[in-house]
């Protein structure tokens, strides 16, 4: 099996785990942070929405660059905007990902910020790391949102306390 088709597996899975979180967002509780470190939950959840689009940009681009004196990231205004995005980027990597090749997955990719770099790793490294398990590390900060706030927790990898696993 092609590394892409693997991973493309890996993400249809967690993608729809991903949006069944960011469905449940309350509008009302978008500036709820548990702790005065922690990002806003709408803020937390824009972070997650954008990190597809960044595997799309590691598989087309030979490295990203942030700027840290100009970066401002893109924070959804209700929860339709942040679905919507999610589907967006979602579906982007989802045909990038169908369509890479092996070769591809190879070549070494580099995040620098402000010119320094940060790391350099074969791009399968950089998806696997750096979207898909800061992804899914980012949707466990969002469920311990809902539950500090009394809301549904959905199934995930079993059941929640709030709702047995999809069928």
């Amino acid at each position: 099996m092609p590394i892409g088709q693997g991973l493309l597996n890996e993400f249809e899975n967690e993608s729809a785990l991903t949006r069944r979180c960011l469905e449940r967002i309350p509008e009302d509780k978008f500036d709820y942070k548990p702790h005065e470190k922690n990002l806003t939950m709408v803020a937390l959840a824009s972070h997650i929405v954008d990190m597809p689009e960044w595997g799309t940009q590691t598989l087309d681009t030979p490295e990203m660059d942030i700027d840290p004196e100009t970066y401002k990231p893109w924070i959804a205004e209700s929860t339709a905007d942040l679905l919507a995005k999610w589907d967006e980027h979602a579906d982007g990597l989802k045909k990038r990902l169908a369509r890479s090749t092996d070769e591809e997955m190879m070549v070494p990719w580099a995040l620098k910020m402000g010119g320094q770099e940060v790391f350099r790793l074969p791009r399968v490294a950089v998806l696997r790391s750096m979207i898909f398990n800061h992804m899914i590390h980012h949707r466990a900060q969002l469920t311990l949102y809902f539950r500090l706030l009394d809301l549904s927790v959905p199934a995930i990898y079993g059941p929640s306390a709030d709702e047995q696993p999809v069928k």
